[in-house]
Protein backbone atom coordinates (compact mmCIF):
# COMPACT_ATOMS: atom_id res chain seq x y z
CA UNK A 1 0.00 0.00 0.00
CA UNK A 2 1.36 3.04 -0.82
CA UNK A 3 2.46 6.16 1.93
CA UNK A 4 0.99 9.81 2.04
CA UNK A 5 4.65 10.17 0.63
CA UNK A 6 4.34 8.19 -2.49
CA UNK A 7 1.43 10.10 -3.27
CA UNK A 8 2.74 13.64 -3.03
CA UNK A 9 5.86 12.66 -5.36
CA UNK A 10 3.85 11.66 -7.74
CA UNK A 11 1.66 14.17 -7.85
CA UNK A 12 4.48 16.36 -7.52
CA UNK A 13 6.33 14.49 -10.83
CA UNK A 14 2.91 14.97 -12.96
CA UNK A 15 2.95 18.58 -11.97
CA UNK A 16 6.86 18.60 -13.38
CA UNK A 17 6.19 16.72 -16.13
CA UNK A 18 2.88 18.16 -17.86
CA UNK A 19 2.45 21.62 -15.81
CA UNK A 20 6.50 22.77 -16.38
CA UNK A 21 7.29 20.13 -19.20
CA UNK A 22 10.62 19.07 -17.86
CA UNK A 23 12.21 16.48 -19.80
CA UNK A 24 12.32 13.24 -19.26
CA UNK A 25 15.71 13.20 -17.95
CA UNK A 26 14.80 16.26 -15.84
CA UNK A 27 11.88 14.25 -14.20
CA UNK A 28 14.41 11.12 -13.39
CA UNK A 29 16.49 13.48 -11.76
CA UNK A 30 13.63 14.77 -9.27
CA UNK A 31 12.39 11.52 -8.58
CA UNK A 32 15.85 9.98 -7.83
CA UNK A 33 16.33 12.80 -5.50
CA UNK A 34 13.03 12.38 -4.23
CA UNK A 35 13.22 8.63 -3.56
CA UNK A 36 16.58 9.12 -1.56
CA UNK A 37 14.71 10.64 0.93
CA UNK A 38 11.78 8.62 1.33
CA UNK A 39 15.07 5.31 1.61
CA UNK A 40 16.15 7.83 4.65
CA UNK A 41 12.81 8.29 6.21
CA UNK A 42 12.29 4.58 6.08
CA UNK A 43 15.68 3.39 7.37
CA UNK A 44 14.98 5.59 10.05
CA UNK A 45 11.11 4.39 10.96
CA UNK A 46 9.81 7.56 10.52
CA UNK A 47 6.35 8.85 8.90
CA UNK A 48 6.42 8.65 4.97
CA UNK A 49 4.58 11.59 5.06
CA UNK A 50 5.72 15.14 3.46
CA UNK A 51 3.67 17.21 6.20
CA UNK A 52 5.53 15.23 8.94
CA UNK A 53 8.92 15.92 8.08
CA UNK A 54 11.12 19.09 9.87
CA UNK A 55 13.74 20.63 9.65
CA UNK A 56 15.90 18.75 11.89
CA UNK A 57 14.64 15.25 9.55
CA UNK A 58 15.74 16.92 6.17
CA UNK A 59 19.36 17.95 8.31
CA UNK A 60 19.94 14.27 8.98
CA UNK A 61 18.82 12.67 5.93
CA UNK A 62 21.59 15.60 3.99
CA UNK A 63 24.49 15.04 6.15
CA UNK A 64 23.56 11.35 5.47
CA UNK A 65 23.76 11.95 1.86
CA UNK A 66 26.95 13.30 2.13
CA UNK A 67 28.45 10.59 3.26
CA UNK A 68 28.05 8.83 -0.41
CA UNK A 69 27.79 11.60 -2.96
CA UNK A 70 29.59 14.95 -3.95
CA UNK A 71 28.77 18.36 -2.76
CA UNK A 72 27.18 19.05 -5.94
CA UNK A 73 25.39 16.28 -6.05
CA UNK A 74 23.88 17.11 -2.35
CA UNK A 75 23.15 20.50 -3.85
CA UNK A 76 21.15 18.71 -6.82
CA UNK A 77 19.03 16.75 -3.33
CA UNK A 78 18.35 19.81 -1.62
CA UNK A 79 17.49 21.56 -4.95
CA UNK A 80 14.73 19.26 -5.68
CA UNK A 81 13.52 19.20 -1.92
CA UNK A 82 13.21 22.70 -1.95
CA UNK A 83 11.27 22.35 -5.24
CA UNK A 84 8.99 19.81 -3.36
CA UNK A 85 7.65 21.66 -1.00
CA UNK A 86 7.21 24.96 -2.67
CA UNK A 87 4.27 22.67 -4.65
CA UNK A 88 3.21 21.23 -1.63
CA UNK A 89 2.92 24.56 -0.21
CA UNK A 90 1.21 26.08 -3.45
CA UNK A 91 -1.09 23.22 -3.41
CA UNK A 92 -2.16 23.87 0.59
CA UNK A 93 -0.56 20.41 1.68
CA UNK A 94 1.73 22.37 4.12
CA UNK A 95 1.96 25.53 6.08
CA UNK A 96 5.77 26.19 5.95
CA UNK A 97 8.58 24.40 3.67
CA UNK A 98 11.46 22.47 6.08
CA UNK A 99 14.19 23.36 3.63
CA UNK A 100 13.68 27.09 3.84
CA UNK A 101 15.98 26.99 6.83
CA UNK A 102 18.72 25.07 5.33
CA UNK A 103 21.64 27.23 3.70
CA UNK A 104 23.38 25.66 0.58
CA UNK A 105 26.47 23.30 1.41
CA UNK A 106 29.74 24.95 1.05
CA UNK A 107 31.85 23.69 -1.41
CA UNK A 108 34.84 23.56 -3.23
CA UNK A 109 34.89 24.85 -6.42
CA UNK A 110 35.03 22.09 -8.76
CA UNK A 111 36.28 22.91 -12.38
CA UNK A 112 35.09 20.95 -14.86
CA UNK A 113 37.02 17.78 -16.41
CA UNK A 114 38.44 18.21 -20.29
CA UNK A 115 40.15 16.15 -22.66
CA UNK A 116 43.75 17.40 -24.62
CA UNK A 117 42.79 17.38 -28.64
CA UNK A 118 45.16 14.64 -28.94
CA UNK A 119 43.17 11.90 -26.66
CA UNK A 120 39.68 12.73 -28.19
CA UNK A 121 41.54 12.38 -31.56
CA UNK A 122 42.60 9.02 -30.17
CA UNK A 123 39.07 7.96 -28.85
CA UNK A 124 37.35 9.09 -32.23
CA UNK A 125 39.87 7.09 -34.63
CA UNK A 126 40.10 4.44 -32.66
CA UNK A 127 36.06 3.48 -33.91
CA UNK A 128 37.27 3.09 -37.30
CA UNK A 129 34.81 -0.10 -38.29
CA UNK A 130 32.62 0.62 -40.99
CA UNK A 131 29.64 -2.07 -39.22
CA UNK A 132 26.69 -0.13 -38.45
CA UNK A 133 27.07 -0.03 -34.53
CA UNK A 134 30.50 1.10 -35.56
CA UNK A 135 29.53 3.93 -37.88
CA UNK A 136 26.86 5.16 -35.21
CA UNK A 137 29.32 5.42 -32.31
CA UNK A 138 31.38 7.38 -34.18
CA UNK A 139 28.82 10.18 -35.23
CA UNK A 140 27.99 9.89 -31.42
CA UNK A 141 31.60 10.98 -30.50
CA UNK A 142 31.73 13.38 -33.29
CA UNK A 143 28.53 14.92 -32.33
CA UNK A 144 29.14 14.91 -28.40
CA UNK A 145 32.50 16.77 -28.91
CA UNK A 146 31.54 18.54 -32.11
CA UNK A 147 28.57 19.99 -30.94
CA UNK A 148 28.86 19.94 -27.21
CA UNK A 149 25.03 18.88 -26.65
CA UNK A 150 24.45 17.37 -23.36
CA UNK A 151 24.10 12.53 -23.48
CA UNK A 152 19.65 13.41 -22.96
CA UNK A 153 19.90 15.61 -25.69
CA UNK A 154 21.58 13.32 -27.82
CA UNK A 155 19.49 10.83 -27.24
CA UNK A 156 16.32 12.63 -27.77
CA UNK A 157 17.63 13.94 -31.64
CA UNK A 158 15.15 12.87 -33.76
CA UNK A 159 15.78 12.81 -38.13
CA UNK A 160 13.87 15.95 -38.45
CA UNK A 161 15.94 18.01 -35.64
CA UNK A 162 19.26 17.34 -37.62
CA UNK A 163 20.25 19.09 -40.97
CA UNK A 164 23.23 17.61 -42.16
CA UNK A 165 23.57 19.81 -45.30
CA UNK A 166 23.36 22.61 -42.79
CA UNK A 167 25.70 21.09 -40.22
CA UNK A 168 23.36 22.45 -37.43
CA UNK A 169 20.84 20.12 -35.05
CA UNK A 170 17.97 21.68 -33.07
CA UNK A 171 18.29 20.71 -29.97
CA UNK A 172 15.93 20.58 -26.79
CA UNK A 173 17.63 21.59 -23.53
CA UNK A 174 16.89 22.01 -19.64
CA UNK A 175 13.38 23.23 -19.26
CA UNK A 176 12.27 22.52 -22.88
CA UNK A 177 14.19 25.55 -24.17
CA UNK A 178 14.77 24.94 -27.87
CA UNK A 179 18.51 25.95 -29.45
CA UNK A 180 20.52 25.63 -32.86
CA UNK A 181 23.41 24.65 -32.40
CA UNK A 182 26.20 24.25 -35.28
CA UNK A 183 28.38 21.36 -35.84
CA UNK A 184 31.67 20.66 -37.93
CA UNK A 185 32.94 18.98 -40.95
CA UNK A 186 34.29 15.43 -39.00
CA UNK A 187 30.78 15.44 -37.46
CA UNK A 188 28.97 15.78 -40.48
CA UNK A 189 31.10 13.18 -42.27
CA UNK A 190 30.35 10.52 -39.70
CA UNK A 191 26.65 11.08 -39.56
CA UNK A 192 26.13 10.65 -43.37
CA UNK A 193 28.17 7.76 -43.10
CA UNK A 194 25.79 6.59 -39.82
CA UNK A 195 22.68 7.58 -41.79
CA UNK A 196 23.45 5.17 -45.08
CA UNK A 197 23.73 2.46 -42.35
CA UNK A 198 20.56 3.37 -40.08
CA UNK A 199 18.42 1.08 -42.24
CA UNK A 200 19.98 -1.83 -40.96
CA UNK A 201 19.40 -1.55 -37.61
CA UNK A 202 15.88 -3.15 -36.77
CA UNK A 203 14.14 -6.19 -35.26
CA UNK A 204 14.01 -9.23 -37.32
CA UNK A 205 11.05 -8.33 -38.50
CA UNK A 206 11.95 -5.16 -40.09
CA UNK A 207 10.39 -2.69 -37.46
CA UNK A 208 12.67 0.11 -36.06
CA UNK A 209 11.58 3.41 -34.79
CA UNK A 210 11.06 5.54 -37.77
CA UNK A 211 11.44 9.48 -35.75
CA UNK A 212 14.70 8.61 -33.72
CA UNK A 213 18.19 9.55 -35.16
CA UNK A 214 20.20 7.14 -32.52
CA UNK A 215 19.27 3.77 -32.99
CA UNK A 216 19.88 1.06 -30.95
CA UNK A 217 20.87 -3.17 -32.44
CA UNK A 218 17.01 -3.58 -32.04
CA UNK A 219 16.01 -0.20 -33.98
CA UNK A 220 14.45 1.22 -30.35
CA UNK A 221 15.65 4.86 -29.64
CA UNK A 222 19.29 4.99 -27.78
CA UNK A 223 18.86 6.18 -24.22
CA UNK A 224 21.21 8.13 -21.90
CA UNK A 225 22.13 5.05 -20.02
CA UNK A 226 23.34 3.06 -23.47
CA UNK A 227 25.18 6.21 -24.32
CA UNK A 228 27.30 6.23 -21.43
CA UNK A 229 27.90 2.71 -21.72
CA UNK A 230 29.19 3.02 -25.73
CA UNK A 231 31.32 6.02 -23.96
CA UNK A 232 32.77 3.91 -21.83
CA UNK A 233 33.62 0.89 -24.01
CA UNK A 234 34.74 3.31 -26.26
CA UNK A 235 36.88 5.15 -24.32
CA UNK A 236 38.27 2.08 -22.64
CA UNK A 237 39.18 0.83 -26.57
CA UNK A 238 40.24 4.20 -27.79
CA UNK A 239 42.66 5.46 -25.01
CA UNK A 240 42.29 3.04 -21.96
CA UNK A 241 39.27 5.63 -19.88
CA UNK A 242 37.08 3.12 -18.84
CA UNK A 243 35.84 6.33 -17.16
CA UNK A 244 34.74 8.34 -20.23
CA UNK A 245 32.16 10.51 -19.42
CA UNK A 246 29.69 12.70 -22.00
CA UNK A 247 30.38 15.32 -20.16
CA UNK A 248 34.12 15.06 -20.71
CA UNK A 249 33.72 15.67 -23.76
CA UNK A 250 31.41 18.84 -23.26
CA UNK A 251 33.39 20.07 -21.18
CA UNK A 252 36.20 19.66 -23.60
CA UNK A 253 34.21 21.58 -25.95
CA UNK A 254 33.84 24.75 -24.45
CA UNK A 255 37.63 25.14 -23.17
CA UNK A 256 39.03 23.82 -26.68
CA UNK A 257 36.56 27.05 -27.78
CA UNK A 258 37.69 28.85 -25.31
CA UNK A 259 41.37 28.51 -26.15
CA UNK A 260 41.06 29.19 -29.66
CA UNK A 261 39.47 32.62 -28.76
CA UNK A 262 35.55 32.11 -29.20
CA UNK A 263 33.74 34.53 -26.88
CA UNK A 264 31.85 33.44 -23.57
CA UNK A 265 28.24 35.13 -24.94
CA UNK A 266 28.72 32.18 -27.69
CA UNK A 267 29.69 29.30 -26.12
CA UNK A 268 26.76 30.27 -23.16
CA UNK A 269 24.27 30.14 -26.53
CA UNK A 270 25.98 26.82 -28.06
CA UNK A 271 25.61 25.28 -24.39
CA UNK A 272 22.49 26.14 -23.54
CA UNK A 273 23.52 27.57 -20.43
CA UNK A 274 20.88 30.04 -18.72
CA UNK A 275 23.13 32.19 -17.10
CA UNK A 276 26.59 33.57 -17.94
CA UNK A 277 28.20 32.33 -14.87
CA UNK A 278 27.46 29.13 -15.32
CA UNK A 279 29.91 28.81 -18.68
CA UNK A 280 32.00 31.22 -16.54
CA UNK A 281 33.59 28.53 -15.16
CA UNK A 282 35.57 27.05 -18.08
CA UNK A 283 37.95 30.69 -17.86
CA UNK A 284 39.18 29.18 -14.66
CA UNK A 285 40.64 26.22 -16.92
CA UNK A 286 42.05 28.24 -19.49
CA UNK A 287 43.80 30.97 -17.24
CA UNK A 288 45.25 27.87 -15.13
CA UNK A 289 46.15 26.61 -18.29
CA UNK A 290 47.64 29.91 -19.58
CA UNK A 291 49.83 30.55 -15.45
CA UNK A 292 51.30 27.65 -16.60
CA UNK A 293 52.20 27.84 -19.98
CA UNK A 294 53.73 31.38 -18.58
CA UNK A 295 55.83 29.83 -16.31
CA UNK A 296 56.99 27.29 -18.65
CA UNK A 297 58.20 30.00 -20.64
CA UNK A 298 58.47 33.59 -19.67
CA UNK A 299 62.09 34.52 -19.51
CA UNK A 300 61.59 35.98 -16.05
CA UNK A 301 60.33 32.55 -14.81
CA UNK A 302 63.46 30.37 -16.84
CA UNK A 303 65.66 32.67 -15.00
CA UNK A 304 63.80 32.17 -11.25
CA UNK A 305 63.88 28.10 -12.24
CA UNK A 306 67.87 28.69 -13.29
CA UNK A 307 68.75 30.50 -9.91
CA UNK A 308 66.77 28.59 -8.12
CA UNK A 309 68.64 24.72 -9.59
CA UNK A 310 71.92 26.68 -9.11
CA UNK A 311 71.86 27.27 -4.92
Amino acid sequence: MSSPLDRQIRAFLVHLEHERRLSSHTLQAYRHDLLRLRTYLEANHLELDAREVTTFVLRGFLADELKRVSHRTLERRLASVRAFYKELRRRGEVRKSPASALRNPKARRELPDFLPVSEITAIIEAVDGEDPLSRRDRAILELLYGAGIRVGELAALSLRDIDVRERKLRVLGKGRKERIVPFGEKAQQATEAYLSARPSLARKDGHQDEEALFLGRYGTRLTPRQVQNILRKRGALGAMRADLHPHALRHSYATHLLDAGADLRSIQAMLGHSSLSTTQKYTHITVDRLREAYSRAHPLEKRKRKYASES
